[in-house]
């Protein structure tokens, strides 16, 4: 896990016909779509501006470390020229994408759904888009055999592969619903493991294990039970396709926020876009990109490598820690000084990580006069003193040097 835990901040994308519709990567199942209402995004899918050279460009100015691609989507189409479908991409829009990202030193991870609502093989269930309809006796064997062999195609012709990423088990869940045994997922397993010894298996084939842990869009308050590995996967609007009249888009000070809350708890953020159909970011996907990007130049290493720490930071903070260094993020600014129970005479020295200035440790007597107020703080408390204007940038860190 050493590289997964170093990078924490990864890229996730999800991009395929439903880019076309432009309205969530589910509209296939949400407007109940026939395979012949759907057929017009396949038959118009057409990205002649799909350059993934500068997709990974925006990954590495944003911090990001890794990459992870949706090679099939719950629609069954896919981005590579599988064998085993027509039902994919006029050319391979794979393997440019991952020699892209690889060219640039990230790491590839792939995502590829269990499910597939093309297939003529796939039993109806719940998520099905014609799950009101008689689709007649399927034969969720055969299809079990047509996914296996489709990941045993992305193992085999794209070179090292890094994360694959499944989703999603949904046994229990009502009618229809499939879970390890219809994906034979211990059997799945076993042949990624084998195809690419090394790789990381996230946790969605419902086998109750896997390498890492995947919230999605929520922030775990107190991180993942049980100290697992894990991966917050977020969006930028609420959807992971490309949904044009989406206004839902979190600011660029939340997703640092988000960035720094999941870092200090242990995880990694996976923080997604969804290209449009011409194979483009949008502008408000790479707005924010740049935007954290920014505060990234400046304090990636309070990210890259850091962690939970044992010292529990003061309210509106969050601290991350990597080896002696303890990073204190200000989710607000407080007024001049910010006090830190448990690290008192623990600390060499203070600076400001975006431009190494120093922050002054100040010693304060309660004895004294007008230090009065501060005679509930533990004995053991170290306090800084601050500048009264809160420093331009998107949240202020101050590196502390443990001794």
């Amino acid at each position: 896990m050493s590289w997964f835990t170093e990078a924490r901040f990864g890229l996730f994308i999800h991009w395929g016909i439903y880019a076309a519709a432009a309205r969530h990567e589910w509209v296939k199942s949400y407007e109940r779509l026939s395979d012949e209402q759907y057929r017009r995004y396949f038959d118009h899918f057409d990205p002649d501006l799909y350059d993934p050279g500068r997709w990974a460009d925006e990954a590495v100015n944003a911090g990001m470390k890794y990459l992870v691609v949706t090679s099939k989507h719950h629609d069954g189409f896919c981005l590579w020229d599988s064998d085993l479908t027509d039902y994919k991409a006029r050319r391979d829009l794979l393997a440019p994408m991952l020699d892209a990202f690889r060219e640039r030193g990230l790491r590839t991870g792939l995502y590829y759904s269990l499910l597939d609502w093309h297939h003529p093989e796939f039993p109806n269930d719940l998520y099905h888009p014609q799950r009101d309809e008689d689709l007649g006796d399927r034969d969720i064997r055969k299809y079990a055999d047509y996914m296996h062999g489709q990941v045993r195609e992305l193992l085999t012709r794209y070179g090292r592969i890094d994360t694959m990423w499944f989703d999603f088990s949904y046994a229990g869940r009502g009618f229809g619903a499939k879970g390890p045994d219809e994906w034979r997922s211990a059997e799945l397993e076993g042949m990624v493991r084998e195809l690419q010894p090394g790789i990381l298996i996230n946790n969605r084939l419902g086998l109750g294990g896997g390498d890492f842990t995947t919230p999605e869009q929520v922030m775990p308050p107190g991180g993942v039970p049980g100290h697992r590995p894990w991966e917050a996967c977020q969006t930028l609007n609420g959807s992971w396709g490309y949904h044009r009249d989406n206004h839902d888009w979190k600011p660029v000070d939340l997703l640092v926020k988000m960035l720094v809350d999941t870092v200090s708890k242990g995880g990694n953020m996976l923080l997604n876009v969804g290209p449009d159909a011409r194979g483009e970011f949008e502008p408000r996907a790479i707005e924010r990109l740049r935007g954290i990007g920014t505060w990234m130049r400046l304090h990636a290493r309070s990210i890259h490598g850091a962690g939970a720490s044992e010292f529990e930071a003061p309210q509106d903070c969050r601290y991350t820690q990597r080896g002696d260094r303890l990073y204190l993020h200000l989710l607000s600014w407080p007024m001049k000084h910010i006090h830190l129970p448990g690290l008192g005479r623990r600390v060499a020295y203070a600076q400001f990580l975006h431009d190494a200035s120093e922050v002054p440790i100040e010693e304060i007597d309660p004895k004294e006069p007008f230090h009065h107020y501060l005679r509930g703080l533990p004995e053991d408390t170290l306090t800084l003193r601050l500048p009264v204007t809160r420093p331009d940038v998107t949240i202020p860190v101050v590196e502390l040097f443990l001794k």
